[in-house]
């Protein structure tokens, strides 16, 4: 046969929802490509129409979307956007989802209860998706609800390096805000110079989500920056009601570090008024103007997603980006 050019030559093609614009056109950038242009609006009656305006015959399609409010709205649209691409004939889909929703789903508390963020994997994987990255998730074992490779990005050190020059000088202590945490405190410690670690002991009843008691605190303290970190701020009753248990042990000041920037009902005036010296987070989330606050600091993670993105097209080691940690 002759006169059929051929080509092996792969496509990188950057898709995303209209949760977190700003985030994907950063990421877009650092990649040295633009979004692919689509159509995507809501129906009367609520439901969702995508449509890319070109053709993604044989691409290598990376789909971000961040699962914000309206939380459900937004992963039904990537879900669609997947689906589009799986029938308009892309090579190969990965699914970014810098905020992964129900992730807090994980397992069941009780009889009778889903485990949604199971269900979430078996979604994207039913749509067509091939692979996941996903950044913080809520707890390591969701990578295994996924049938395929998962991309389990990490803003520790991000957030680190930024605590690390920001208060260098001060002693400082590593706290998790619950005993579950205590092994991303450790990786915390360990890049922060070996800083002491400590945690608050709390109870939580499983009737009344995101309320929690702190109950004492465990570990050296006093006369100490404390870094509290965890994944989510959501409502922020925990981590408020944790910095006031720090600084009442004799903390010389709080500090609170977290990746995704939930901020749900109360939770900007419980920060704006927390004891809390500066409240750091990434724009995994969008954040409103209205929801900003003089103590609110956001650092960009696209950094991070683009070379992971560029790890996973060049078929290069996603796990290369954490200096070896698996």
């Amino acid at each position: 046969m002759t006169g059929v050019k051929r080509t092996t030559e792969k496509n990188l093609m950057v898709f995303a929802g209209r949760a977190n614009p700003a985030l994907a056109h950063e990421v877009a950038y650092q990649l040295d490509t633009v979004l692919v242009p689509q159509s995507a609006y809501d129906f009367a009656n609520g439901e969702i129409y995508v449509r890319f305006e070109e053709s993604v015959r044989g691409c290598d399609a990376f789909v971000l979307q961040s699962h914000s409010e309206p939380i459900n709205q937004w992963i039904m649209e990537q879900l669609l956007m997947v689906d589009a691409l799986k029938r308009a004939s892309a090579k190969r889909i990965t699914v970014v989802i810098p905020f992964y929703g129900y992730a807090r789903q994980d397992k069941k508390h009780r009889g009778r209860e889903p485990i949604s963020a199971r269900l979430m994997a078996d979604f994207f994987r039913t749509a067509g998706a091939d692979r996941l990255i996903c950044v913080d998730l809520h707890t390591s074992q969701i990578q295994g609800f996924f049938d395929g490779p998962v991309d389990h990005l990490m803003a520790m050190p991000i957030l680190c390096d930024y605590v690390a020059e920001k208060y260098a000088g001060e002693p400082k202590a590593v706290v998790s805000p619950d005993a579950g945490r205590i092994k991303v405190a450790e990786q915390w410690s360990q890049r922060l110079g070996g800083a002491p670690l400590a945690f608050i002991h709390k109870t939580r009843n499983i009737d009344h989500p995101n309320e929690a008691v702190a109950n004492r605190v465990v570990g050296l303290v006093e006369g100490r920056t404390c870094i509290l970190v965890d994944d989510m701020i959501d409502t922020g009753a925990t981590i408020t009601k944790a910095a006031e248990a720090l600084m009442t042990q004799g903390a010389a000041n709080v500090v609170i570090a977290a990746t995704h920037a939930v901020l749900s009902g109360p939770a900007v005036d419980r920060l704006k008024n927390s004891v809390a010296r500066e409240v750091i987070v990434t724009n995994t989330l969008p954040i409103p103007a209205e929801r900003h606050f003089d103590k609110l600091t956001s650092l960009s993670i696209a950094p991070l997603v683009s070379r992971a993105i560029r790890e996973v097209f060049e078929d290069g080691s996603v796990t290369s980006l954490f200096d070896g940690r698996a």
